[in-house]
């Protein structure tokens, strides 16, 4: 049986070291696993249904009260709005919720899901981007059988990839559609500033963009699209890399909010003015924007209520019926940093 599996069998499976599996299963202060070993051993334990608290799950019957939610960066706004979604979907059902952040690390996420079953919580859900490596995936996907089997619940924000309950953001039709929307405002020459390649929602997001671009006529040069971190940061680092190379461009789109608050830090150190020397847009609409200047040009998505519907679907999830996917589209929304180019009409 699952609850039998020993940390030795995972570590012989695994082709490693019986500290090296305690390590990438538990962590230790000060000693860590490579990311690629890391995610073997998780992968390896989640096959044999190991549980590090093996002798107390065979002995709970049921789950906590706790939900789990798993957020890239919890200093992202997109993540703090979802968790305030989930929170207040679970006051109402009174439930606690816990929130951990994985730092765009696939073992990170993974340590995180096997301590939750190992808590035998009563949901989990992970909010943010998929990982574009099938390994993660299967392992992934391990685990979150697992907890359902144990009694569990589990929802996924994002992509369809993990065959578990999900809100299916619609980032590669929104990403078309402001496309799209900015090549009608009579823009003709863009840059992306995406996320890491590893990401699937930058990649869809980037994915979606150059389509719209192309259904417009327009072609999205290899060369004006700088992969950075899906952060503020990266927006900056990626902006000022832009600038650097003079590309000549009209038009910027960042593959999320606060990228492109950090590249309009970027413009506005170097001297440049939104939209008067470039146009700026973004994705998601996070409440940050309230306080840009000027206000920029998104893909609307509903965060708070998108956390809320989260745990309502987590709550739905039985492992006899098919998986839940509930589409979440988005809504081009053009402010002031994106205005219509001289000559051309917008429509509205």
């Amino acid at each position: 049986m699952a609850g039998q599996v020993t940390l030795t069998q995972v570590a012989r499976a695994a082709g490693v070291s019986l500290a090296t599996a305690s390590r990438a299963l538990n962590g230790s202060p000060g000693r860590t696993v490579g990311p690629a070993l890391a995610t073997r051993v998780l992968a390896v334990a989640a096959a044999l249904g190991y549980s590090v608290n093996a002798n107390a799950q065979a002995m709970a019957r049921g789950t906590t009260t706790t939900v789990g939610l798993i957020v890239h960066d919890i200093a992202d706004p997109y993540a703090a709005a979802i968790a305030s979604g989930v929170m207040a979907a679970a006051a109402e059902r009174g439930l606690i919720v816990t929130v951990a952040a994985t730092l765009s690390d696939p073992a990170l996420e993974l340590r995180h899901l096997q301590a939750l079953l190992r808590q035998r919580a009563t949901a989990v859900i992970l909010a943010g981007s998929r990982f574009a490596d099938p390994e993660v995936t299967t392992a992934t996907a391990r685990v979150l059988a697992a907890i359902t089997a144990a009694g569990g619940h589990v929802a996924t924000i994002g992509q369809d990839r993990l065959g578990v309950n999900t809100l299916a953001v619609g980032n590669v039709d929104g990403a078309r559609r402001l496309a799209q929307t900015l090549a009608a405002l009579g823009y003709r020459r863009f840059a992306v500033l995406a996320g890491p390649e590893q990401l699937v929602t930058s990649e869809d997001r980037l994915a979606g963009f150059r389509d719209g671009l192309a259904r417009s006529g327009i072609e999205l040069p290899a060369e004006n699209i700088i992969a950075a971190q899906y952060t503020r940061d990266g927006g900056y680092v990626a902006m000022t890399e832009l600038l650097d190379r003079g590309p000549g461009v009209d038009a910027v789109f960042a593959v999320n909010d606060v990228m492109a608050v950090g590249a309009m830090a970027a413009l506005r150190e170097q001297g440049h003015r939104v939209p008067r020397d470039l146009a700026l847009a973004g994705f998601e609409d996070i409440a940050t924007l309230r306080d840009v200047e000027p206000p920029l040009t998104t893909v609307r998505i509903p965060l708070v209520e998108m956390g809320r519907q989260a745990l309502d679907l987590a709550m739905q999830c039985d492992p006899s019926a098919d998986p839940v996917v509930r589409p979440v589209p988005g809504e081009v929304v053009v402010r002031a940093s994106t205005p219509a180019r001289p000559g051309t009409h917008a429509r509205s």
